[in-house]
């Protein structure tokens, strides 16, 4: 029996004039993404991509599994082809669908003829084809309003496909239909959160992580990059960056007041970001800070630190509690390593008593101290390049 993957895209239907240029940066992504599990033509009709696979050995679970964490599919599902006839689509329908059939204990049945020449109208297909099933499993009964398996019939040009229930997809925009924006990458709970949700919104991603050898371990980065391999899971390929950052801490530490150190670091972090944020032609930075976390976190804080760049920052955690933000990490499967406990940058020389209604111009002068654009220099073309899939 032959089968397929429907893609249904969600909002894309919404896009206009552009809505098939939307689509075709989706459909590009979903062959990047089922590079690995084989070929599959992709044919586009009305708020639907079909893909039928090249090679009938190509595991449809495994491509299931991969296209429901691509962005901008809203549902996807397999079907079964069935000839444009009544008889054949209820003999496809009680083969490919047996299992569901006789396990589910309510149904119903959806038709969609967008074949107007087919003779029979949705609603007989739906009383000819839910009659047939209901003679064959005595188990079922229709509930029309909360079933537990719709079976859907979509009767189109040339076929007709027959599908249970939808698979919930990853929703948002497709990436790379939304720009670029680097990503500050820590091994902490946040900031994986934050490069998830941007790239949900169609933002394609660069990642920039600081390391502080000796303070920080070789485990720590090799946890931001197993964070980063969960992201792309959902993103793609996401271009990081590991940048030198010992020398800015022992500087900082060296000539400011403790008090302002955590500010002053997070300043440098976006000025360096921003800098390797343009060589990758992005628009903005993405963190994942929330207001009122952590001293760094504060409004005021949060105000210092975006006058160090030009750039637009997105922090889409703001408004988050922290039980909302692990939810999101367990959903895409980065909690665990997050909590893995190697210190990342964010956590050495901490103050004992951070400032936490800072003022700008206070920063400043903390900052004259600092042989500014040398260190910057130094850290930038220091910075180690690599691309996380």
């Amino acid at each position: 029996m032959k089968e397929i993957i429907l893609i249904k895209n969600g909002e894309l239907v919404l896009k206009g004039l552009n809505r098939n240029t939307f689509e075709d940066i989706l459909i590009k992504n979903m062959k990047k993404a089922l590079s690995d599990i084989g070929e599959f033509t992709f044919t586009k009709s009305q708020s639907t991509i079909m893909l039928e696979p090249a090679d009938e050995d190509i595991d449809l679970d495994d491509a299931t599994d991969v296209l429901s964490k691509v962005f901008g599919i809203a549902a996807l599902s397999r079907a079964a082809v069935a000839e444009k006839d009544m008889d054949d689509i209820k003999r496809v329908a009680e083969e490919y669908l047996s299992e569901e059939l006789d396990t589910a204990k309510t149904f119903k049945v959806e038709a969609k003829r967008s074949d107007k020449k087919f003779p029979f109208k949705s609603p007989e297909i739906q009383q000819e084809l839910g009659g047939f099933l209901l003679s064959k499993h005595h188990n079922l009964k229709v509930d029309v309003h909360n079933p537990e398996l719709t079976v859907t019939v979509e009767v189109r040009d040339t076929h007709a496909f027959v599908r249970g229930n939808n698979i919930k997809g990853a929703g948002g925009m497709p990436v790379a239909t939304s720009g670029r924006a680097a990503v500050l990458i820590s091994g902490g709970i946040d900031s994986p959160v934050a490069a998830y949700m941007m790239a949900k919104r169609g933002i394609e991603l660069v990642a920039v992580h600081f390391a502080s050898p000796p303070y920080t371990s070789q485990l720590a980065e090799d946890k931001v990059m197993e964070l980063l391999h969960r992201v792309a899971k959902y993103s793609g390929p996401i271009t990081t960056y590991v940048v030198p950052f010992t020398e800015i801490q022992e500087q900082i530490k060296e000539k400011c007041n403790e008090d302002y150190f955590t500010l002053i670091m997070r300043r440098y972090m976006m000025k360096i970001s921003e800098i390797l944020a343009k060589h990758q032609r992005c628009s903005a930075l993405i963190t994942g800070e929330s207001v009122g976390q952590v001293a760094s976190q504060t409004i005021y804080a949060l105000g210092c630190t975006d006058a160090a760049v030009s750039m637009p920052v997105f922090r889409p955690c703001i408004g988050m509690d922290k039980v909302e933000i692990i939810s999101i990490s367990r959903q895409i499967d980065t909690f665990e390593t997050s909590i893995q406990p190697y210190e990342d940058c964010c956590t050495v020389f901490t103050p004992k008593h951070p400032k936490t209604r800072a003022k700008l111009e206070d920063v400043l002068k903390e900052e004259e101290a600092l042989d500014e654009a040398p260190m910057i220099e130094r850290a930038v073309m220091g910075a180690r390049k690599r691309v996380i899939k």
